[in-house]
């Protein structure tokens, strides 16, 4: 799940726009509500014509039968005519039975007949509708948000991070060819664009040239090169942050366009060891990954108070500094003192807001470079 090779380049479902919601095709309701019509249809000529002695056909009147018979075509006529609200009148329910099946059984039949054509007429209409609205409406809307390359495990949790950091999911894309991880990104409420994300016109409809953010998780390295380079292409100014399988693809990512390059197996290859040489070591550095338990890894701006102070005097665990954009270990003595415009990488617990000063500060001025 997550790959880009699950739908054909042909395929009519390549670059569709397929909001999350909970909704059939609205050829099948119809095709199921033609189906439930016809057989009241059905039902009423066979009740009609199996008590047709009840009826009298004005037409077929002669001088042996003044009140003509009912045949199987009658019935079949007197049905439609019925239950369509026509009513020529030519066939007429006599019998005391008759008017009786035909007050309790066939005019709530009519009603039903009527509901089911006209309403799901109108339903088709309306549900067809409001979903080019609806897309128009998010197309509209579409920009600076983030589009996920890949919804498997992998997109699926750094989708789980940003909405837990407070990213709304209407400003995620998902893009992939699968129906898997069509139903799994319904599940969680995001748009999906269903395709392969290494042909420009699928990444066109995604947005990607307004988007802020692009991640990519596809389960193949050479996928995730080409889709970098066609998203580079389509957006010069994006985050790019890409995932690779293999080190050695790492620099070529980069060169692809990605800005950060996260590789997969070595990074669990190196949890595993530090688990098994200390198995607390190990523990505490899944926790460090674990979102919303124990401790976290957050960046954070400088508060005024803070400036001119070392990085270890802080309440929070400085690991790094941001400054001018290039990134300081926390022992590095450019940073021995704190300087407006400073971001501060921290460890915290996790019941705290990550982005946010700690708890006592939030009425606080960020120490942010002045213009």
């Amino acid at each position: 799940m997550g790959d880009q090779t699950g739908a054909p380049a042909n395929s009519p479902s390549v670059g569709r726009v397929a909001l999350p919601e909970r909704i059939r095709s609205p050829w099948w309701e119809l095709g199921r509500r033609l189906l439930a019509a016809l057989a009241i249809l059905v039902g009423t000529v066979m009740l009609v014509y199996f008590d047709r002695e009840g009826y009298r056909d004005s037409g077929d009147a002669t001088a042996d039968h003044p009140f003509g018979t009912v045949s199987l075509v009658d019935a079949i006529y007197y049905t439609t005519v019925t239950l369509s609200t026509t009513g020529y009148g030519d066939i007429s329910p006599v019998s005391d039975p008759a008017r009786l099946v035909n007050a309790f059984i066939i005019t709530p039949a009519r009603i039903a007949f009527l509901v089911l054509l006209i309403g799901t007429t109108l339903e088709v209409l309306a549900q067809r509708g409001r979903e080019l609205f609806r897309i128009a409406r998010w197309r509209k809307q579409m920009g600076h948000h983030v589009v996920v390359i890949g919804y498997g495990t992998k997109g699926r949790s750094a989708v789980e991070t940003l909405v837990n950091n407070g990213l709304d999911r209407e400003h995620v894309v998902v893009v992939d060819p699968s129906p898997v991880a069509l139903a799994d990104a319904h599940a969680d409420q995001l748009a999906v664009i269903t395709g392969d994300a290494t042909r420009r016109g699928v990444l066109q409809r995604a947005g990607v040239a307004d988007a802020d953010q692009v991640i990519i998780t596809t389960g193949r390295d050479d996928s995730n090169v080409l889709a970098a380079l066609t998203v580079r292409q389509l957006n010069p100014d994006a985050w790019i942050v890409a995932a690779v399988s293999e080190q050695e693809n790492a620099p070529l990512m980069r060169q692809s366009g990605a800005d950060s390059v996260i590789t997969s197996s070595d990074a669990v290859g190196r949890l595993l060891g530090l688990s098994t040489l200390s198995p607390t070591l190990g523990t505490v550095m899944e926790d460090l990954l674990t979102y919303g338990e124990g401790l976290e890894v957050a960046e954070r701006e400088l508060l005024v108070n803070e400036v001119g102070m070392p990085p270890q005097s802080l309440p929070d665990q400085v690991i790094a500094v941001v400054r001018d954009e290039k990134v300081y270990r926390y022992f590095d003595p450019v940073v021995t003192l704190l300087a407006r415009g400073d971001r501060l990488v921290v460890v915290r617990p996790a019941k705290e807001l990550p982005w946010a000063p700690r708890p006592g500060t939030h009425n606080e001025d960020f120490a942010a470079d002045e213009d």
